[in-house]
């Protein structure tokens, strides 16, 4: 299994519409791809911004492709999220899940 890992960043009004899109959209579009397996919306709150980390779980490599492309470890954004987000990580980070608690 691949968890893919990705970080953003909002302005505080921004937050909660940005963590809706995500559940409402995202979340949902995603589960129509073979081989998505679920995913996780970290949400920290700061003074200035709140920090979103996305963690989807896909069967494979192959899997993530079919969501994000050939150039993989580049970010899906849907538009409305660009407008969202004050900033973001330029490349999304693969693991290779080992061993789970869950």
């Amino acid at each position: 299994m691949i968890a893919r890992h990705w970080r953003g960043w909002t302005e505080l009004p921004d937050a909660d519409a940005y963590e809706n899109l995500l559940k409402e959209k995202v979340f949902l579009s995603l589960k129509g791809i073979e081989g998505y397996r679920g995913g996780y919306i970290l949400r920290h709150g700061g003074p200035r911004e709140v920090e979103f980390v996305v963690v989807n779980l896909f069967d494979s490599l192959e899997a993530v492709k079919m969501f994000a492309g050939p150039d993989y470890n580049t970010p899906v954004f849907e538009p409305e999220a660009r407008r969202l987000l004050c900033r973001f990580e330029p490349t999304a980070v693969h693991y290779e899940v080992r061993a789970s608690a869950v």
